[in-house]
């Protein structure tokens, strides 16, 4: 089977991570979605089971952790797990592509020890938590609770920053395209 790389985009809530990925999955054909497993609800008609995430009950994320489905899981807010499934990385490998993952801080910690220097970590940040704060409200998507909860975690998550292999700080988007192109294009040839 062919192993190929693994690169890695993680950030806090709000940096646009999804956004670059998305756009280097349009511009690298190389590069296949690693699809992550979530016991979170699907956000309005837009998500997709299969597409966007699997869409998994707790007692199927928990079966699935028992017999040992997934390189990494976590539970990212309360109620809410997520992982990566092995079958997502072979499936993406046995296709000869690259796999690219979208997934929070510590998800991408874990997928960087797990693959090793086959993978490029990748930290999107904003410039600054005010910035992040109103991108979130932005999106309509969250409560005064929710956005609180995301905020304090996103401060968190900013002190991993140097634990990554760069860093990409998402300002102008299209800046932020060409850059994690340029980055993810040389790894790839390396």
């Amino acid at each position: 089977m062919h192993e190929g790389k693994a690169i890695i985009f993680s950030a806090p809530s709000g940096s646009g991570k999804t956004t670059i990925v998305k756009h280097l999955l349009s511009k690298l054909p190389e590069l296949a979605f690693s699809i992550s497993a979530s016991t979170r609800d699907k956000r309005g008609r837009s998500e997709t089971h299969g597409k966007d995430y699997h869409f998994l009950t707790p007692d199927e994320f928990k079966t699935k952790i028992d017999n040992n489905e997934f390189i990494e899981w976590e539970e990212v807010y309360e109620g809410n797990f997520y992982g990566t499934l092995k079958s997502e990385i072979d499936r993406i490998w046995k296709s000869g592509k690259h796999v690219i993952f979208d997934v929070d801080v510590k998800g991408g910690l874990n997928l960087k020890q797990y693959f090793g220097d086959k993978a490029l970590a990748i930290f999107v940040k904003v410039t600054d938590i005010e910035t992040l704060s109103e991108r979130l409200k932005d999106r309509g998507t969250e409560d005064e609770q929710s956005l609180s909860r995301r905020l304090f975690k996103a401060k968190f998550e900013m002190s991993f920053e140097d634990k990554f292999d760069t860093t990409i700080v998402n300002e102008v988007l299209e800046t932020s395209f060409a850059e994690s192109e340029k980055i993810v294009s040389e790894f790839l040839n390396s």
